[in-house]
């Protein structure tokens, strides 16, 4: 069985600390002997002992940042692979959305490994660093039309967009924007997170119409996400 890669974001500043909840779930991976990924040395490890976690865990820190990630993240894929776990943290924020990450979150949809993250409070950028698209630009579309016109109008001119779009609807209009875009003929690969941060999430990125075929009874809340050209 695969390991979890799971995204650890932490407060922008240095006065805030990790709620209860993510400091809990760190402790237990660390205590399964996760692999640890830091962005730098000397900020990830003065912020992990702020937070109160363990400091014979410091020496045991893997470097992952912009100058690593490229070699790291095919070792990190064969790690998890094995079953091993790994968390992610970056100097502060969110992992793997304008941040080291991206690179390995796409490997780990590619592998058909799971990813999962610690509480995060805003969904968008949650969704996009969780999707493994690259993201250096992206348009958030927000809520679609409702009416046949418009909302066939509005997803024809999303699908033309070279870029990475973001879509939100309600949860009974999850399958029928599915639907849509088949219809329409898209080819590019999709992003659907369903509950992110709830004990039911799930993740699903590749083919719309394979997507759609598992998800044909849903009614959750979602994000999705057309990846880029």
């Amino acid at each position: 069985m695969s390991g979890i890669l799971t995204l650890i974001p932490t407060p922008i500043d240095d006065i805030n600390t990790l709620n209860p909840e993510t400091k809990e779930i760190i402790l237990n991976k660390v205590n399964n002997g996760c692999i640890i990924l830091i962005e730098e040395e000397r900020v990830g490890r003065r912020r992990w002992l702020n937070y109160g976690l363990p400091r014979d865990c410091i020496e045991e820190f893997v470097l992952f940042n912009e100058h690593t990630q490229g070699e790291l993240s095919p070792l990190m894929i064969k790690e998890l692979k094995a079953g091993k776990d790994i968390i992610l943290m970056s100097d502060c924020g969110l992992p793997a959305f304008c941040d080291p990450g991206q690179l390995l979150v796409d490997l780990c949809h590619k592998n058909k490994v799971k990813v999962t993250a610690t509480a995060f409070s805003n969904s968008i950028a949650l969704a996009v660093a969780l999707s493994g698209f690259p993201h250096a630009r992206f348009i958030f579309e927000g809520f679609i039309p409702i009416k046949k016109p418009e909302r066939s109008s509005a997803l024809k001119r999303i699908l033309k967009q070279p870029e990475m779009s973001i879509l939100m609807d309600t949860p009974y209009r999850l399958v029928r924007v599915l639907e849509e875009l088949e219809l329409l003929g898209a080819k590019r690969q999709i992003f659907v997170g369903l509950d992110l941060n709830k004990v039911d999430e799930q993740l699903y990125r590749g083919a719309i119409s394979a997507i759609k075929e598992k998800l044909s009874n849903s009614k959750r809340e979602f994000i999705l996400i057309i990846g880029p050209k």
